[in-house]
């Protein structure tokens, strides 16, 4: 028996060898293919995104896009070898996001290089299953339950945890606190967990960790030669692909964590975002699908957007002086305590100051649509249907004419009218999206921003370890993913200050 099953065993393993080459041989004629075809453009543009010769001038890939907007007469440009259309035009902004809305949607492309991560999360769909989240989504954060809800986690979680950690430590990488701190919040707040994360003598959480790495090896997929390459590295399991699938494995156990001691305790009487949805739905994938939208939406995005804020007040002392100055007027001597959401609307300077920092530095960088249909943008650019059309509010907020000659400074007055918070027309402005499709948990995520600020600021003063200079400005290198990360983190000195007694 061993002596026949041996030639057919034989067989079968070569021709598995076989297949595989072949398939590789496959996944390389395709990658030089692309190659060859990347390289047919001729255009300076494409030249230099080939090369990476914007590496010279610039610190990071959405400086090179900023300063190419900024350059462009009608402020749109087009990569051809990435078949996408950039724009930092306000008219061209409200023209995909409200006045033809229909016509670029995330689209089949997009979902595609996300759908691995986020599944069929509000983020990563469109039609009526988008409606239909958007839908339940809006009922529930629109309760003034869920807001005060959210205002004491998060307050209970600044006063717990995050302020004793800063009485301890002397020197400390601010944007790691930040992805802890908000990470522990939003998994108590949608799911009524407590991860932990913000104490620095346990590891961070496994999940947190590969939560990390699953955003950030999606967006590479986004900058292949063409989707070809990540698909076959998919289908073979190999390389940057096998770590995904990794990653999310453990990011799904999780959620089915999650989904599963919920049920097993109930959820009718409890107040976290998980529990609420679940008493309308129960199809496992599509709750799977929620929390790590929730977990996308709530714990990178305020990280970064901290990060940046504490950056530039660390750099603008004035700015700082003005925002403690306004708080001991609303909220009392610097050892008074936040103890409302009201107090929080008082605080307009704060208000204007977070605004600003997300101008200058924007958790999203850029968006993208696809184009459903030939379209004209209202700048006169045509658009190919299956076109990538990207608006970019990382060079809008760079753009002198929407911001005026100090579009480059650091400026919280410019969002103030006789001392109140003056909004901006939201298409110059999309850092929270605008139109239909604009964020949901904007006022939530304002409240968490505020909070943390305003109490961190009134006990502490930050100073910067290290400072990037480039051109006279502070700029720093961000590394690559779904939202905006500092590449080396934020180190601060701490200094506690005098509290009055």
């Amino acid at each position: 028996m061993e002596s026949a099953s041996s030639p057919l065993q034989f067989f079968h393993d070569s021709w598995f060898l076989f297949l595989i080459i072949f398939v590789i041989m496959l996944l390389v004629l395709f990658i030089l293919y692309f190659i060859k075809v990347r390289v047919q453009c001729t255009c300076e543009i494409c030249q230099t995104y080939i090369g990476a010769h914007w590496t010279v001038q610039f610190p990071n890939l959405c400086d090179w896009y900023a300063h190419l907007l900024k350059n462009s007469p009608t402020r749109t440009i087009h990569i051809h070898v990435l078949n996408n259309t950039i724009t930092a035009n306000p008219q061209n902004v409200e023209y995909m996001l409200k006045t033809k809305f229909e016509n670029f949607p995330k689209g089949k492309p997009f979902s595609a290089i996300l759908g691995d991560f986020l599944g069929r999360g509000i983020f990563n769909v469109d039609g009526d299953l988008w409606k239909f989240q958007r839908k339940m989504a809006s009922l529930e954060l629109g309760r003034v339950s869920i807001r005060a809800y959210a205002f004491d986690v998060v307050n209970q979680e600044i006063d717990r945890r995050l302020i004793p950690l800063m009485e301890s430590v002397h020197e400390v990488d601010l944007q790691d606190v930040f992805r802890r701190f908000s990470f522990d919040s939003i998994c108590r707040f949608s799911f009524g967990v407590d991860p932990k994360c913000l104490e620095l003598s346990l590891p961070l959480s496994k999940y947190a960790v590969c939560f990390d790495l699953a955003s950030k090896l999606s967006a590479q997929r986004a900058m292949t030669v063409s989707p070809l390459v990540w698909k076959i590295k998919r289908l073979l399991n190999i390389g940057s692909e096998k770590e995904l699938r990794q990653a999310i494995k453990t990011i799904d156990i999780l959620a089915q964590e999650l989904i599963k001691e919920r049920r097993k305790f109930g959820f009718s009487n409890q107040k976290d975002l998980l529990s609420r949805f679940m008493s309308s739905a129960t199809d496992s994938t599509y709750l799977r699908d929620i929390v790590i939208s929730f977990l996308l939406a709530g714990r990178d995005t305020v990280a970064s957007a901290l990060t940046s804020f504490f950056f530039l007040v660390a750099c603008h002392p004035e700015v700082e002086a003005a925002i403690l100055k306004e708080a001991e007027r609303v909220i009392g001597p610097n050892n008074g305590r936040l103890t409302s959401y009201e107090q929080l609307r008082e605080l307009h300077y704060l208000h204007a100051s977070i605004y600003e920092s997300m101008r200058l530095y924007p958790p999203i960088q850029f968006d993208s649509k696809f184009c459903l249909e030939d379209d004209i943008l209202p700048d006169g650019s045509f658009v190919k249907k299956g076109t990538r059309v990207t608006y970019h509010p990382y060079a809008m907020g760079r753009l002198e004419e929407i911001w005026g000659s100090d579009c480059l400074e650091f400026k919280p007055e410019r969002w103030l009218r006789d001392g109140v918070f003056f909004s901006e027309n939201p298409f110059k402005y999309p850092v929270f999206q605008a139109g239909i499709r604009v964020c949901l948990g904007k006022e939530m995520a304002l409240v968490e921003l505020k909070s943390v600020a305003i109490s961190l600021l009134r006990r502490f003063h930050f100073e910067l370890v290290e400072q990037t200079q480039h051109n006279n400005i502070s700029t720093p290198k961000f590394s690559p993913g779904l939202t905006a990360t500092f590449r080396d983190g934020l180190r601060v000195s701490v200094q506690a200050r005098l509290v009055s007694s």
